[in-house]
Parts: C-alpha cells; structure tokens; sequence
C-alpha cells in the first residue's frame, strides 16, 4: 500500500503554511494547481511553470477574487502582507477590488495633474490676455527655474518647503527679483489648481515673508561717470561676439533687454534706418520705432555675418529656433565686473538720466523709451510723434558714447541734437 501524496498547505487534514522551500520545489503540471496559505491566499502554478499570488474573499454576498503579483517578484511575506491590507478594508465595510481602483485613479489623477502640467496648462489659458513675448516669458521663467525641481511633483503634494527649497536656490544667485516673480507665478499656478478642483491650498500663500525682496528703487544702472571704463571693458569683451554686440545695441538703443533679444531681421528696414518693434513683443501692444544711428547700424552690419543666416539678430546657441537666453547679457555684465552694479535693464535708466539733464524734451525721451500709453488708439496715433527730433537725440546719443570710449570729456552733448 503506497503513501499518500501531501500537498503543500494541507498535513493529513490539518492546515499546514506555505513555506519558500515548498514554492520553489513546486514544478508545473499538465493542468495549473494551487497551493493554499491562509486567509483565502494561494498560489496559483501555470502549466508554463508561472507562480501567481491570489485570494479569495467575500463581500456583498458574492465571492471575488484579489491579485498580488508574480513569485517571485512578489515573495511570500509581501503576498501575505497585501492579504492581511485586504482584511483590514474587509474588516471596514470596504470592498478591497474598488478600494485598489479607486488608489490606482487618483494616482493616475496625481500623475497627470504634475506641476508642470498644471502650470502650462495655466499659461495656455491666459496667453489670450498677454502679448506673445510676455507669454514666452513667463513660461521660460518656469521652464528655467521650478520645472526641475517640482515639474514632476502631483502639484497636490508640493507643500511650502518644497517651493521654499526651489525659491532659495534662485535667491543664492541673487536673482531677487526674479525670485518674487517666480513665486508669484507658482501662487497664480496654484490658485488656478484650486479653482480647478485639483488641489486644495496654495503652498505659495505661506511663503510671504520667507523669500527675500530685492531693494527698492530702480534697477541696478551705471551713471555718467562710470560709462568710459564701461566703453573700455565692453570693447576688450573676450566672450561670444554676439554677447557684445548685444550689450552695445542695449546701450544704443536703450530698449528693454527682452525687446532686443527677439530681435529679428525682418524688422530692420536698413533704407530707413529704423527697427519696428512689432506689438506682439511690446509691453504695451503698440508698434515701437526705434531710429538707428550710425553706429547703431554699423553694428548691426557687424552682426549680420554672425547670425544674418538665422531669424534672430540674437538665436539662442542651444536652439536657433529661440532667441538668446535672458541671463546671457547679464552674466556677460557680471563678467565684466559689473555685479550687482549694472544691470541690461539699467542701460535705460542710464540714458535717461543722462538726457534728460542734458536738456532733450522729455516727451521725445519717454516716446523712447516705450513708456506706456494707456489708451491704445492715442498710442497708435503717437507711436511716430516726436519722431524727428527722436532722431537727432539717438544720433547725438550715439556720438556722446563713441566720445566717451575715445576719452573725450563730454560737458554737454545738447548741441549735437
């Protein structure tokens, strides 16, 4: 009389666990089988030699059936683990299936709702009330400095250090400004989130006070006296070609730095010499003419070997389809010495000043400098007023710096208008 065959888990009637041992000497069969544990758990063997964890369970009157995974990725302790997560939603009232479905929904929820995601999301929306180059901006500011830190995070779970940690790394650039900016930007992302059901407080609100201001006043800007050594360490600039240029149509033109950046050949009417600013680049929406001196052309004609082949007057080099960086200039005027002392934005506060003590009507000056004009239909209207005496002031402007880079001593440069 032969010996009865034992399978694992069951001892001549009486339960006996599975044990690691018992699993791995278990070898497929013609037909799949089970090995039973405890709790409704067992392990089910594929005639392939596959080894699936399952358990049995009841709810709502009727039996139903949880899977844990493969052994033996999943092992025997993680397995009996999931059964004894499944007994305490039993135990609960809860049905463990819908309870894993509904984890897995609000994961792929978390998942899609990313920061990053949320965030273009939200530019996407308000790009109808900005101009395109304010657009642009706003998302290079995000691209550049929160994306890599919490673009992938569920925005629901970013709490206040998290966004605290981001802003501090841009503060120990002592970018300050861009610092406010960028938190501002992250709370108006945030309160879209909640508006849209996707999280429900703002981490940006709770940071007020903790991200350091930048000092009041206008931005960091050289005075008269300090443009000669400027002129010299600008000529003598050992960096890309392109940078230097740059600066100096910055200080010929005095635009904003983000105007000049987006530069495109197709707005420089040589015969004229002029460059139309289109609306869409301008703060104000409005058409800017900026008349160009000699030397203003002169260096644009230097330009045109370097980058005449591209759209921009300044393509960015990682990505010609773009413009120039917005810290390209500044990190050049860094270079140069000039921290915290000279800024691209500056250069309009510089020419300012300047002109105005020597006398040029301030009208023309503001016209220049794209000062805004609330009423659109009148700024369409004066966007060529003053034109002709812009003129004379751009030219004069031109000759006082070629001046002061020869080591003239310039006392008024009212007369050359």
């Amino acid at each position: 009389m032969g010996v009865p065959r034992i399978s694992p888990g069951v001892s001549q009637g009486v339960f006996v666990p599975l044990t690691e041992i018992a699993i791995r000497k278990a070898k497929p069969r013609i037909k799949q089988y089970k090995l039973g544990d405890s709790g409704g758990l067992y392990l089910l063997i594929k005639p392939d030699g596959a080894k699936y964890w399952r358990a049995k369970y009841r709810h709502g009157g009727k039996e139903k059936l949880l899977s844990f995974g493969v052994y033996p990725p999943v092992t025997l302790a993680e397995a009996r683990a999931e059964r004894d997560k499944a007994k305490v939603l039993l135990k609960q009232g809860l049905d463990p299936i819908a309870s894993r479905k509904r984890r897995r929904r609000e994961m792929e929820i978390a998942t899609a709702n990313t920061f990053e995601v949320v965030a273009r999301d939200w530019v996407q929306r308000q790009q109808h009330q900005w101009v395109s180059d304010h657009t642009a901006r706003v998302l290079e500011s995000l691209v550049a400095n929160v994306f890599g830190d919490l673009g992938s995070r569920p925005i629901k779970d970013i709490t206040p250090p998290d966004l605290l940690a981001t802003l501090r790394k841009i503060e120990n650039r002592g970018a300050l400004e861009t610092a406010q900016r960028v938190l501002q930007r992250c709370s108006a992302v945030f309160r879209y989130a909640i508006a849209s059901g996707i999280c429900v407080t703002n981490p940006a609100a709770d940071l007020h006070g903790a991200v350091k201001s930048p000092k009041s006043g206008n931005y960091a800007a050289l005075g008269a006296a300090d443009l000669p050594e400027y002129l010299t360490k600008l000529a003598g600039y050992d960096g890309r070609p392109e940078t230097r240029h740059a600066l100096r149509l910055l200080l010929l033109t005095f635009v904003r730095t983000r105007e000049l950046r987006g530069a495109q050949w197709t707005e420089i009417n040589v015969d004229a010499a002029e460059w139309r600013v289109p609306p869409e680049r301008m703060k104000m929406g409005v058409e800017h003419i900026v008349p160009l001196s000699r030397q203003t052309m002169a260096t644009i004609e230097a330009l045109r070997p370097i980058t005449g082949h591209s759209r921009f007057l300044f393509p960015n080099m990682a990505n010609p389809e773009t413009c120039m960086s917005n810290n390209t200039m500044l990190y050049a005027i860094y270079r140069m010495g000039y921290h915290s002392r000279a800024t691209g934005h500056g250069f309009r506060t510089t020419a300012s000043t300047i002109l105005n003590e020597q006398g040029f009507p301030a009208d023309a000056i503001e016209r220049q400098l794209a000062h805004g004009e609330r009423n659109k239909v009148r700024a369409a209207y004066n966007k060529a007023e003053y034109l002709p005496a812009r003129r004379r002031m751009m030219q004069a402007w031109a000759d006082y710096l070629d001046g002061l880079a020869s080591g003239a001593k310039i006392r008024n440069i009212r007369h050359a208008a």
